[in-house]
């Protein structure tokens, strides 16, 4: 019986050095009563949590939980049941982005593909447990992602000065930001002070673009553990902004329609209704294209998109705000 236990020295080791190799698969073109019949006939691993789909070239197609097939009528195909969007882990990954995917995902294994998405093994959560289901008699599922994460914590120890070198220069992106955006509001002081109401609703057009930026942006990270590609990220692009121009819309009017009915200010009701709108969208394109610019150049994503995200999304909402209310305050006023 393979050992379980993964030391904090290990997470930084490759986690195809870790995978199941005794995974089960099936054909996308069988039906449920031929997968069955196939799986009689096999000797099978002593625990079966998903089974994968591959074609004839063993590249993972989709995954079919084991109630799933068990449930399912007998004359339909496993592709027709399987669940198409996978989350896998590539075979770069350390066991440390392993444990990670756990935590946030919460399954109970993982397949992991190489660069031309072919099954090479299965990660579970045992590698990190006594057992699973021997956890879960005295636990809830819960406190085995729990387990997990307080494991990858241990595996990230370092000194107090070590984590202040690696963690102060974006928070100086955070405080450029914030002067930054205190200068765009002193430029606008004048019309702050003609129309104090502008001042009221800062806060939620910021908060707003803030949130934009923010989802696109984990969405972005989550992605990455897919080779790079010009045409999918096109096609990222494209549906960010689709979506946060819906977004914009709908969050836009519905705050200008509370503004115009509690203030009466139909222009600075305009005026955050077009702000918030360019905003989001500015937001979400920063949110897809900064952490994927950082990625390409070999950094960490993860700690440099967001304060620079944030950063660059605040200075953005404000200037689009001061100047959409100036223009309509001075030429419809």
């Amino acid at each position: 019986m393979r050992d379980h236990t993964i030391r904090a020295s290990q997470l930084g080791d490759p986690v195809v050095n870790y995978l199941r190799r005794d995974f089960t698969t099936l054909s996308p073109h069988q039906t449920v009563n031929e997968a069955l019949e196939s799986l009689r006939s096999r000797e099978l691993a002593e625990e079966i949590i998903y089974f994968y789909v591959t074609d004839d070239s063993g590249r993972l197609q989709g995954v079919v939980p084991t109630r799933r097939l068990l449930m399912s009528p007998s004359h339909v195909t496993i592709a027709s049941i399987m669940v198409r969007q996978i989350v896998t882990i590539p075979h770069s990954a350390t066991v440390s982005e392993a444990c990670e995917f756990f935590i946030l995902y919460r399954f109970l294994a993982f397949p992991v593909v190489d660069e031309e998405k072919r099954l090479l093994g299965i990660m579970d959560v045992n590698l990190f447990t006594e057992g699973v289901f021997d956890v879960a008699e005295t636990h809830s599922f819960d406190s085995i992602f729990q387990l997990i994460g307080v494991h990858a914590a241990r595996g990230r120890r370092e000194s107090s000065w070590t984590s202040f070198r690696r963690r102060f220069p974006w928070l100086l992106a955070n405080i450029a930001g914030g002067l930054l955006c205190a200068a765009v509001a002193g430029f606008y002081q004048g019309l702050l002070e003609v129309l104090v109401i502008l001042s009221l609703f800062i806060p939620i057009v910021l908060a707003l673009a803030e949130s934009v930026s923010i989802q696109s942006m984990t969405l972005t990270l989550q992605s990455f553990q897919d080779r790079f590609h010009w045409p999918t990220f096109g096609k990222a692009m494209g549906r960010e902004f689709l979506t946060a121009s819906l977004l914009g819309l709908f969050s836009g009017a519905i705050v200008a329609a509370v503004i115009w009915g509690w203030k009466g200010a139909a222009l600075v009701s305009i005026a955050v209704w077009g702000s918030i709108f360019l905003s989001m969208v500015t937001a979400c394109l920063l949110g897809v294209l900064l952490p994927t610019v950082i990625h390409a150049f070999k950094g960490d994503p993860k700690i440099a998109a967001g304060p620079i995200v944030l950063a660059l999304t605040d200075t953005a909402t404000l200037i689009f705000y001061f100047n959409i209310a100036g223009i309509l305050l001075t030429n419809f006023n």
